[in-house]
C-alpha cells in the first residue's frame, strides 16, 4: 500500500514538473513586470489635465508634435491662434 502511495506521489510530482516545462504560458495581463511602464502621462497644453498618452488627440503643429486630452481641448488650440500652422 506504501508503495503505491510513494508511486502515486512521485507520479504528480513529475506531472507538474513536466507540466510547468513544457507548457508556454503567457503572461497574465493583469500582472505586469515590476518596473514596466505601460503608458506615460502627458499634459495637456490647452487645459493643463494629465491623461495618458495613447489616449491623446494628435496635432502636429510646425514641427512639433503635441497631443491633447480630447478634440474640443485640441480644436480650442487651434482656435484661439497659439498653433503655428
Amino acid at each position: 500500500m506504501i508503495r503505491w502511495a510513494l508511486f502515486l506521489l512521485v507520479l504528480y510530482v513529475a506531472y507538474r514538473v513536466a507540466r510547468r516545462f513544457l507548457s508556454k504560458r503567457s503572461p497574465r495581463p493583469d500582472r505586469q513586470e515590476p518596473g514596466r511602464i505601460d503608458d506615460v502621462m502627458v499634459k495637456d497644453p490647452e487645459c493643463g489635465s494629465y491623461f495618458p498618452q495613447r489616449d491623446g488627440v494628435v496635432l502636429k503643429d510646425g514641427g512639433r508634435e503635441l497631443r491633447f486630452c480630447s478634440r474640443e481641448c485640441r480644436d480650442r488650440y487651434v482656435n484661439s491662434g497659439k498653433s503655428e500652422g
